[in-house]
């Protein structure tokens, strides 16, 4: 079987020689090629077109934040995994890094601090293998073709799934709706210690209230709700709330397990799916059109990726494609004009 080729970028040839040896254990992930600087990582990655790529934070030439940012602009880019002593939980390097477009982070500390092999030994394989095989799923998008028209009663709430690239979406799409009269709930991709830190930058950036769920707390119109972790949805009299629940998903928070929540409840709520690798919500964007609901997809020429909603668009040929502000002002006319 064909190992899945890693590029490894990190200014130390200490950790490089080591994240090789880490990464190359099991005899299922290659180091095809390896960079000092962001610049030589770019280059490394036109050249050698690695599935998922092992990337540094602070390193001379071009820091691993921006060159992630260029590589995610490339067709087709691999995913990046972020492995710095600077992306630990709560870390605003590691919300930078997932704003720039990054899949997943690693540190190399512990809380003891200095660099933890054993800890990179036990953790980066397996993120390594998981971003890889999404990406694998992931190809280029089609041309999209407009939805045929449909009608749709207004949903009562509103569910959004994003991964590689969500943050910056999600801003985009959360300031142009403006606050809607339904709640709002999403699951982005992301390590439960950095829900804080995005629900309060998506707040800053739409200018409305972003808060991190909580489990068991109802659901409030004018308002968008963080999951910090999967949860479905359940019914509370006239209105709804979040219990969190543990799964096998293979990403979390699950965004099929939120949508699939949803419509077994009967709710025609609407799905929106934005930029992310694999196919999360595409399973559960099915089941909430199939329940009544409309689903909007981030259209592939403004995705960082355009696995995710090129994956539900392929379950729901009638959602339409558009960009994360485009779908924000659709969802703020969908009341406006009833």
């Amino acid at each position: 079987m064909p190992r899945i080729p890693v590029v490894v970028v990190d200014d130390s040839a200490f950790m490089r020689i080591a994240l090789r040896r880490i990464i190359e254990a099991d005899g299922d992930l290659q180091v095809v090629a390896e960079a000092a600087d962001g610049e030589s990582a770019i280059a490394a990655v036109r050249r050698h077109h690695p599935r998922v790529v092992a990337m540094d934070v602070e390193m001379p030439v071009l820091g691993g934040i921006e060159a992630t940012r260029r590589i995610m602009a490339l067709p087709d880019p691999p995913a990046v995994v972020m492995v710095s002593q600077h992306t630990q939980d709560h870390s605003p390097a590691a919300l930078a890094a997932l704003e720039a477009g990054a899949s997943d982070y690693v540190s190399k500390e512990t809380g003891f601090g200095g660099v933890d092999l054993g800890h990179l030994d036990r953790a980066l394989r397996d993120r390594l293998r998981h971003w890889a095989r999404a990406q694998a799923q992931h190809a280029p998008a089609a041309a999209e073709a407009p939805a045929p028209a449909a009608d749709y009663a207004l949903p009562p709430l509103v569910l959004m799934a994003a991964s590689t690239g969500g943050p910056d979406a999600l801003a985009a799409l959360l300031a142009a709706s403006g606050p809607l009269p339904v709640p709002v709930v999403i699951a982005q991709h992301m390590p439960l210690s950095l829900a804080v830190e995005l629900a309060g930058q998506l707040q800053r950036r739409a200018g409305w209230p972003v808060r991190v769920a909580g489990n068991g707390g109802l659901l409030v119109p004018g308002e968008a709700a963080l999951l910090p972790t999967d949860g479905v949805l359940v019914r509370v009299r006239e209105t709804f709330a979040l219990r969190f629940t543990p799964t096998d998903a293979p990403v979390h928070p699950s965004a099929d397990l939120l949508f699939r929540s949803a419509a077994l409840l009967g709710l025609p709520a609407c799905g929106v799916v934005l930029t992310g690798m694999g196919e999360d919500g595409a399973a559960g964007a099915a089941a909430l059109a199939r329940a009544g609901g409309r689903i909007l997809v981030q259209s592939g020429a403004s995705s960082v990726v355009s696995g995710m909603p090129q994956a539900a668009r392929s379950r729901v040929p009638a959602a339409e494609a558009l960009a994360p502000d485009a779908i924000g002002l659709r969802l703020r006319r969908l009341w406006e004009t009833g």
